[in-house]
């Protein structure tokens, strides 16, 4: 793995209805990120936070169906910017969100460095509504349809037009929660999903095996982890909590046999929301699994 770490922080919650999750990347500061990467010799350089206006609301004149979509373009085409120059300075980018809609520009960004990206997107929720499919028009719920190309041109062209990543090229872990237009993405795409069920049954070490060998053809792999992919027992503090989910130990798992693998080139954690949080718990949890998938062993 890359020993060049970049961290940029995207404080933003306009793509969803709950505020708060725009004070996350500060949350996961205060938890010792930086400190704990630099623990395991890595030259980390914070870039600090992009720059998001703030609103007393978070609805415009966009329509109900795609709510503050000028104001989300906006932040994701500064993102995909800062994403791109970081990879060309042979850096490891890691995004710190912020709600999940700040994937659209990660993704964009990368996507100008690799042909063949291949994405695992750890959430209890798919991300691939579109404005026809969405029952709340929250773009958070929209960033992997984006990215695959389906969706509105000012979001499926960000950055440059067209889909950024390859439908094959997707793993979703620890989905649980789908509308029904993203169960028919899902079936007509053959989009490859690892349910709470699959994990049950097959056991966390299996579903990353799995992972890992799907993956294998691709020149780079981008890990979207939203940290309500974990139980609310273990992550409280999010958005849009989903019970029956991953555990903590699963999740350490799991980074841990990504850490191994070589396999992940950039990284973004979302959605924590240190307003519905414990203690900082969520944020505590989101650095703790930073600590794993960048090798850190109790010996």
């Amino acid at each position: 793995m890359n020993k060049q770490l970049s961290i940029v922080g995207v404080p933003m919650d306009m793509g969803q209805m709950r505020r708060g999750v725009d004070m996350g990347p500060s949350a996961i500061r205060y938890a010792g990120m930086v400190e704990r990467l630099q623990e395991l010799q890595f030259d980390v350089e914070d870039l600090g936070d992009l720059y998001v206006e703030r609103s007393q609301t978070q609805t415009d004149d966009s329509g109900p169906k795609l709510r503050n979509l000028p104001r989300v373009v906006s932040v994701c085409e500064q993102l995909a910017g800062k994403v791109d120059d970081i990879v060309s300075r042979k850096r490891f980018p890691i995004v710190l969100g912020g709600d999940h809609s700040i994937a659209i520009g990660t993704l964009a960004g990368l996507s100008k460095h690799h042909q063949n990206l291949g994405v695992i997107w750890y959430d209890a929720h798919g991300d691939l509504n579109t404005e026809e499919t969405s029952p709340s028009g929250n773009i958070h719920g929209m960033p992997l349809a984006v990215s695959l190309g389906v969706g509105h041109p000012l979001l499926t062209n960000l950055y440059q037009d067209g889909a950024k990543i390859k439908k094959e090229n997707v793993v979703l872990i620890g989905t649980r929660a789908l509308d029904d237009g993203e169960k028919e993405f899902v079936r007509r795409e053959g989009i490859k999903v690892f349910t709470m069920h699959e994990i049950d049954r097959m056991g966390m070490t299996a579903v990353m095996e799995e992972t890992i060998a799907h993956l294998a053809h691709t020149d780079g792999v981008h890990l979207s982890l939203d940290l309500d992919a974990l139980d609310p027992h273990d992550a409280p503090g999010v958005g849009t909590p989903v019970i029956g989910g991953l555990s903590y130990r699963e999740s350490h798992l799991a980074m841990e046999m990504l850490a191994e693998s070589g396999i992940i080139t950039s990284a973004e954690f979302v959605e924590v929301n240190p307003i519905l949080d414990e203690r900082n718990k969520t944020a505590d949890t989101a650095v703790a699994l930073m600590g794993s998938l960048f090798g850190e062993k109790l010996k």
